[in-house]
Parts: C-alpha cells; structure tokens; sequence
C-alpha cells in the first residue's frame, strides 16, 4: 500500500503503481486537509462573491456568472465539453500513473474536492478501472484539460474503460529485479475490451459520482497526464543509460580497445557526477577482461572518441536526467489547480500553477539528452562490423559474401539514430493561443513529454542493436575471454538470442534484446557493478 500525503510520491512509488499495480490510499492529514478546503469551496457556493470555476464560466467565460441551481450542470458540463482528445489512447500503465499523480495532488488539500470524490478516483486505480484517454488534445495550459477530463468522465458513468482481466492482475509478476534497483518491465496489464463507463464502474462494484461546485474544475486542472509520460519516460531512460554503459563496456572489449580512459583519476579531475558513474562503470565491467590482457603491450596509442570519451558522453545524459527527475519529483508532488483554496485563511486565488513549462523544458531537454546516447552507440555498431576498424570478420559473419551477418543491424541502427535528431527539436518553445486570447501563452508540455517518451523508445532500440553486436564479436574472439561482469551479461543475451551463424531474420532478435534492456535484467547479470 503506497499512501498518498501530496509531499512524499516517489518515480519509484509510481512506477510501482503503473507497473505491478500497488494499491494506494490517503493518510490521515491529507484526508483532513482535503475536508478542510473543502469547507471554504461550500462557503462560497452558498455565496454571492464570485469565484472562478465555482459560480463562474471557464476560461473566456470566466465572466459570466452561474445561477446557483445550475452549478452541478456547471461542472457535468465542463467534463464533457473538454473531452476532446484524438489520437492514440494512452497506455494503461500511463493512465494508471496519471490517476495515482492526480489523487496525490488533490490530497494536498488546495484544490476544494470532496472527500469522497477523492475517494471514487482512488477506487477507479485500486480496482482496476482504466479510463480511455487519447494522447493528444492538450497545449500543457490551463493544465492537460483534455486528457483529465476523459479521465474523469468515467467517475461519472461517462465515457469507455477498461478493466483488468481479475484480481490477480494487480499482482502481476515483474522481472526479476536486485538490490541496485532495476526497474521491472513496463507492462500493459492484459485487459478486457473497451466498456462504456457506466458499464466498467458496475463491473468493479463501484458507483458513478455527482460532481459538486468546483469538482469538475479540481478533476482535469493540472499537469498530471504530461508529468505521468514524463515520469515514465524518464525512468525508462535511467535504465538506458545504464544498459548504454554495459553495451559500451561489451564493444570497447570486443574491439580490443584501452580500459586506461576510465581511470576514476582522470574524471575525479573533471568531476561531472554522471562522468565519474559511466567511467566507474565501464571500467568496472571491463576490469580482469582476458581479451584486455591480450592487447596491454599492443602499441596503439589511443582509440577512437567513441571508444574513449564513451563516460564523457554517457555521463552528460546522465546528468541532464538527474535534471529531468528532479522537475517530475518536484511536479508530482505540486499543487497545480486553478483557483487555489487555502483553508487556514477561507482564500480562494487564481493563479497559474497549471501552466506546463516545467514539464515541457524538462520533456525537451530529455528528447535531445538521449541522442548522444544513442549516436555514439550507432558508432561503436558501426566500428563493430567494419573490419578496416574492428580486426573482426566483416559483419561479424566468418562466411561473408554468401552471408551478410549484422550488416543491416547497423543500417537498422542509423536510421534510428537519424530519426533521433528529428526529435530532438524543441516542442515547449512553441506557443499557440487559445480559448479566445485568454490562453495567450501555452506550454506545449503534453507534445514534449510524448517526444520525449518517443525518443527513449527509439534510443533502446538503437543500444540494444549495440549490445548484439558486442556479444557476437565477443563469440568471434574466442578462445580469449572477457572480464566475468561482461561474460555474465553475455551468458543472459545468449538465453535470449542465440550466436549468429546462419543468417535469419535479425528483428525477432533486436526485440528479444529491446524487452531485455526494458527488464532491468542486465543490470541484474552485472551483480551491482552497475549504477
């Protein structure tokens, strides 16, 4: 049970949430701050002065004032009018992320929600129930509006959802993880088919809401869905750029190239935190290498800045994530609704605490963060199967000609890192107004954070094409043999993939790689070399 205050949520906690479906729940304080806030919402329904989103039309409507025996419509209506997303539906684990960051927002107590609403949506993750909620819709101002309010409608017997097959899917396995931390594998809970709302809310035993003044406004006013994608794809990224480390270690071996780069001296003395991890890594894993020990008196003076400034270029991704996790620790534990209500004074402010800039620098920066990652491994690919470069059999195929080898995994690869580049540019420096001007500066955050998630997606795709190459130019080496860390997460690439020695069809095996990196597991084959 992961209890929900508004201070303390972890990406550790929410990955647990989306991932193997841990139940949460309010603590106490929450409770009382959440019945507190609401105290002030009720005062001033019951009042003349106006208070936007509480008697009052939304955004350009702001203005116009609503009769008190209209405002449970008012709030019906806001929910359905601004579920107005297209595109792809967004991954259960996602929505699940979304629901658990928004529950614990609201249980900050500044946003004037009932209890028991707070309640419904914390029933709709503990029980299964997954609202359809379209990817796009959303500029990141007044808050991802769109992708909240879909959510949303299912609390009311609106909209489609989807359930878990049984009980037992909130207990689902992950992979085997170890004391390091890996991340289990992200994974879609097998579901039934899409139900109205009413539908799924009656299958899960649960009852529809009515939505009192303001809870319409508290429902889909925040950052959550853009900070759920963002928070994924962050911690998707960490377990990248420690896979990036391991594949690096694999080729700088397999190529016969100098552990002497990653002498911890040289990056105590340029000490960048991510630097000083990949170098400590790499040569970690590299440390007692047999094929190592065969080249010590080879003469070659140094190798090639893929090969050489690897920590360099690893470290700087890794510190521009420990950027990235910073922003989504501090969001997901923000309050980000509009007006704000603080129940020590009876205020309720506007403000502007839902615009997504945050998220969306952050989304960018982690979008053009990851490239590096993934163009300095296409490199080292690259290298890996060109025998002017490698020492290696072309292609890393001993019968050449008649067949091809990984000739077209390192054509796979640079496609990827091409398209990479694309995503590297910027979405939060666009701006477009909307809701008549009233809007007039918008984040983008929503389209930054699914680049972002984009981006890492491709990025695994390019180091796990790496780590194939590496483990077949290891096979090519023998009789000499690598360190024991590397000959580890050779032995666990091999219970998936096979040695190349007839051509086949290389993309069941690039998967297989792909969901291996996913895993954690190969962090688990290095025994906690690997930070």
């Amino acid at each position: 049970m992961i209890l929900l205050d508004g201070h303390s949520l972890t990406l550790e906690q929410l990955l647990a949430v989306a991932d193997r479906g841990e139940p949460v729940a309010l603590t106490d304080a929450a409770r009382e701050r959440v019945t507190a806030s609401r105290a002030v919402v009720d005062a001033r329904a019951r009042g003349d002065e106006p208070a936007y989103g509480i008697n009052t039309g939304f955004g350009s409507f702001a203005d116009v004032r609503i009769a008190a025996g209209e405002l449970e419509t008012l709030q019906l209506n806001l929910l359905r009018s601004h579920a107005a997303g297209v595109g792809d539906l967004l991954p259960v684990r996602t929505v699940r992320a979304i629901i658990a960051l928004r529950a614990n927002v609201l249980a900050k107590g500044f946003s004037g929600i009932r209890l028991e609403t707070l309640d419904a949506l914390i029933a709709l993750l503990n029980e299964g129930v997954h609202p359809a909620v379209p990817s796009r819709g959303s500029v990141g101002a007044s808050g991802d509006l769109a992708p909240l309010a879909h959510l949303a409608l299912v609390l009311i017997g609106e909209g489609e959802a989807c359930l878990n097959v049984d009980d037992d899917q909130r207990r689902t396995r992950g992979t085997r993880g170890d004391d390091q931390g890996a991340l289990r594998v992200p994974r879609v809970p097998r579901v039934r088919s899409w139900l109205p709302g009413a539908e799924a809310l009656h299958r899960a035993h649960l009852e529809p809401i009515t939505l009192g003044p303001k809870e319409g406004l508290a429902l889909i006013n925040g950052t959550q869905p853009s900070t759920a994608v963002l928070a994924l794809a962050v911690a998707a990224a960490e377990q990248i750029a420690r896979a990036a480390d391991i594949a690096a270690a694999l080729s700088i071996d397999a190529l016969r190239g100098s552990i002497h780069p990653f002498d911890a001296r040289i990056h105590d003395a340029r000490p960048h935190p991510g630097q000083q991890i990949a170098a400590a890594n790499i040569e970690g894993l590299m440390r007692g290498s047999g094929i190592n020990k065969s080249h010590e008196f080879c003469g070659k003076v140094q190798d090639a800045y893929s090969m050489r400034c690897a920590a360099q270029v690893h470290g700087a991704t890794r510190d521009a994530l420990r950027f990235v996790r910073g922003i989504v620790d501090i969001e997901s534990n923000s309050a980000t609704d509009n007006p704000m209500v603080f129940a020590d004074t009876g205020d309720i402010v506007s403000c502007g605490n839902f615009h997504g800039a945050p998220i969306a620098m952050a989304a960018d920066l982690l979008a053009a963060a990851i490239v590096p990652l993934a163009t300095i491994s296409e490199r080292r690919t690259d290298r890996l199967v060109d025998p002017a470069l490698s020492g290696l059999p072309a292609f890393l195929t001993r019968a050449g000609g008649l067949r091809s080898g990984f000739m077209l995994a390192q054509v796979t690869a640079a496609a990827v890192a091409s398209e990479l580049k694309s995503m590297a540019h910027p979405a939060g420096v666009d701006t477009i107004p909307t809701s008549a001007n009233k809007e007039d500066h918008v984040s983008m955050s929503m389209t930054a954070a699914l680049t972002a998630e984009r981006a890492v997606a491709r990025a695994r795709e390019v180091v796990a094409i790496e780590l194939l190459c590496a483990c077949q130019a290891i096979d090519l080496l023998a009789p000499l043999t690598t360190s024991p860390a590397l000959a580890r997460v050779h032995a666990r690439v091999r219970a998936d993939v096979p040695a190349l020695d007839q051509d086949r069809a290389l993309a069941p095996d690039i998967a297989a790689i792909v969901a291996l990196v996913a895993s954690g597991e190969l962090d688990a084959a290095c025994n906690g070399r690997v930070k």
